[in-house]
């Protein structure tokens, strides 16, 4: 009697333990599945555009707002399910020259290329296109059948910070102007300028300087220093039009250390290291207008998945920007990604998502 209680206890905890043990199985194969679930949920339906590699041919890596850029684009390819390559020239065209034929040559899926001129890229995206490789380009002003070229609305980024800063003025000013040439976005900025002050006789440009180098910030602050020994008075320089935030950035320390904090920044472009510096209360940069630089990435790679997939894309593409102030803007820290809280149409960007993208 005892043996035969003994085995029916055992066949019992035998038992129990296989349900528990099933219990726990399902439990965890349940929370995979939700984990794939949500996963999931964050990519676009991209059945055979999955695995794609990308190339992504930059004239200059420098900066936090490049680095915001690359973050964008690595993102939306990630959703896409592929994989970027970054090629980076340090601002020598030869170099990215060399490297765009570096990514036509590996065959890669799709080819985005941020800033350089028509001189260094034409022939590799004539090429590039022959070859079937879809290709779509930011800020660069170069022209060929079949390429989607993106900009950020230069001229209007340039006009609203200006007549923030006649404004904030009361239409006169004495300024300095950091700005250089070569660069198609720079460009479209000058003809921007030109026109404010042909329009804004009470805006006077007293210096004007600048230039792109592997440390331009740094490069950009000791040429402030020198403007600022050369006009030492009060009054002598009002504000400072930073036509790149990494001039704004290097004008604003220059500023700071000089104790002339009565001179205004007025700048363009946007990441996480000019808020820091637009929130600070007494500092002088205090407006900037720019786009948010990972929708630059996103909707770039979002043309390139529509040339992929077969769809018919756009010649140009303008991307919106927006002013941000400082007295738009909490005294608590904020991000790029938080900014959108406080200024409108920042970081949200629906622009070259396709129907076939969405759930």
């Amino acid at each position: 009697m005892k043996k035969r209680m003994h085995i029916i206890l055992s066949a019992f905890l035998i038992l129990l333990l296989a349900v528990v043990s099933s219990a726990c199985g399902t439990q965890d194969t349940n929370a995979d599945a939700g984990e794939q679930k949500s996963e999931k949920k964050e990519l676009y339906s991209v059945g055979p555009l999955a695995g794609k590699r990308v190339a992504l041919v930059m004239q200059l890596n420098l900066g936090t707002f490049s680095a915001q850029y690359i973050s964008g684009v690595k993102e939306e390819v990630g959703r896409f399910g592929g994989q970027v390559t970054v090629f980076a020239a340090d601002g020598d065209l030869g170099r990215m020259t060399a490297n765009l034929d570096a990514a036509i040559n590996q065959k890669f899926d799709a080819i985005l290329i941020d800033h350089g001129t028509p001189a260094a890229l034409q022939n590799g995206i004539k090429k590039a296109v022959s070859q079937n490789i879809p290709v779509v380009v930011f800020d660069a002003d170069v022209k060929v059948p079949g390429v989607t070229v993106l900009q950020q609305g230069d001229k209007e980024m340039a006009t609203s910070v200006l007549e923030k800063l006649a404004k904030d003025n009361g239409g006169k000013a004495n300024i300095v102007k950091i700005w250089v040439a070569g660069f198609a976005p720079m460009e479209r900025r000058q003809v921007a300028y030109k026109e404010f002050l042909k329009n804004n006789l009470g805006i006077k440009e007293v210096a004007a300087f600048g230039s792109a180098t592997a440390n331009t910030a740094l490069d950009t602050q000791a040429q402030m220093e020198a403007v600022l020994k050369k006009y030492p008075n009060k009054g002598d320089i009002t504000a400072v039009f930073a036509a790149w935030d990494e001039f704004a950035k290097g004008a604003t320390r220059a500023i700071e250390q000089a104790g002339r904090t009565e001179i205004k920044v007025y700048g363009i472009d946007m990441s996480d290291e000019d808020l820091q510096m637009i929130q600070n209360p007494k500092g002088p940069w205090v407006a900037s207008a720019a786009v948010d630089p990972k929708d630059i990435g996103r909707v770039q790679v979002r043309y390139a998945y529509q040339k992929l997939h077969g769809d018919k894309t756009p010649d140009s593409v303008e991307l919106k920007s927006v002013l941000v102030t400082r007295e738009e803007l909490p005294a608590e820290k904020v991000t790029t990604d938080t900014l959108n809280k406080h200024i409108k149409d920042w970081g949200s960007s629906q622009q070259g998502i396709a129907d076939w993208m969405k759930k």
